[in-house]
């Protein structure tokens, strides 16, 4: 008779460890539990795709910042600071960012992926007097009040020196796909 190999020795050593302080239930059970757990972050994704576009994602454009079709716009509440002598994600002299944002996601149509953008209102100075077409009022996919964190309709002046709302900025953070 051949004796075992090596390879054979430790196979056994290691199954009938697992033998000992394991059942079939508990093997079976985290076995299950991995297979679902690695079939789940496919789902969302996969619904998301699926979703009809808004009426804003339809007519959103990319070319132009300081209007309230602008892409990155899709969730903002307020007058634009490209509009006030800031930009896209800078505050305007003056006025100091909030440190704390409400959050959205946009579809940029140039590419057709989506990214999450942080809203930050920039604090400080009065309401800055812009023309009508610099004040946004969007809520793309808006969730309901308790989602504070996604929620245009808080003044987000949290944390600086004035209470006082200036405008709003758009920051792309990252992909939202």
């Amino acid at each position: 008779m051949k004796s075992p190999s090596p390879f054979d020795l430790f196979s056994e050593s290691v199954t009938r460890g697992l033998a000992r302080f394991s059942s079939r239930r508990s093997v079976l059970g985290a076995v299950g539990a991995t297979a679902v757990a690695q079939s789940v972050p496919a789902l969302p994704v996969a619904r998301a795709a699926e979703k009809p576009l808004t009426e804003f994602e339809l007519k959103s454009q990319t070319k132009d910042p300081t209007r309230c079709d602008y892409w990155r716009h899709c969730a903002i509440d307020g007058v634009i600071c490209g509009c006030c002598g800031g930009g896209i994600h800078s505050c305007p002299p003056g006025s100091q960012p909030s440190p704390v944002s409400w959050i959205g996601t946009c579809r940029n149509p140039d590419d057709g992926k989506s990214y999450v953008i942080a809203y930050r209102d920039c604090c400080g100075r009065t309401t800055c007097s812009a023309p009508d077409e610099c004040e946004c009022n969007t809520a793309d996919r808006a969730l309901p009040i308790y989602r504070p964190q996604n929620s245009n309709d808080i003044i987000w002046c949290f944390g600086t020196a004035s209470q006082r709302y200036h405008c709003s900025t758009a920051a792309l953070i990252g992909s939202a796909d």
